[in-house]
């Protein structure tokens, strides 16, 4: 392929939109779904695993703790405690969008994220609008193309 020394490869980000529609709500609504329950299932690692390390922790300490052992077993409690937090957070955002994604409208267009794409740009190009491109989908299918492709 012979490209002139006047042109210029360039990357930009598309943005990809989705219609929303039953089979989409659906799709995303399992989606979210098994995330939640991902997180449910590592909350319950997590404390199974935190009681399993404090036992262990009491059992190969001296009895009564010393001031350092019983640092050391807070920090432990602590560590534990700040795990399953993030994972709460997690779960709490999911949640938001679970109840975001039902709240959703049909034939709404929602975005699903960007990718990336290869142009070439020439003196006299309009920048913003090779830059301004979209995708939309129905149900993974493309119906459209928005912008100078």
């Amino acid at each position: 392929m012979d490209i002139s020394n006047s042109q210029l490869l360039v990357k930009r980000a598309i943005s990809v939109k989705a219609i929303v529609t039953p089979r989409w709500k659906d799709e995303a609504k399992q989606q979210l779904q098994l995330q939640i329950d991902q997180l449910d299932s590592q909350l319950q690692q997590i404390e199974i695993q935190g009681q399993q390390m404090i036992a262990k922790f009491e059992e190969q300490s001296l009895k009564p703790l010393g001031p350092q052992a019983q640092q050391q077993l807070e920090s432990l409690k602590a560590q534990i405690a700040q795990e399953k937090n993030k994972r709460l957070e997690q779960k709490n955002q999911i949640l938001q969008q679970l109840q975001q994604v039902q709240m959703l409208e049909l034939e709404q267009e929602v975005s699903q994220g960007q990718i990336d794409s290869f142009f070439y740009l020439k003196q006299g190009d309009n920048l913003i609008q090779k830059m301004q491109v979209e995708i939309l989908l129905r149900d993974g299918e493309v119906i459209e193309i928005r912008g100078e492709v």
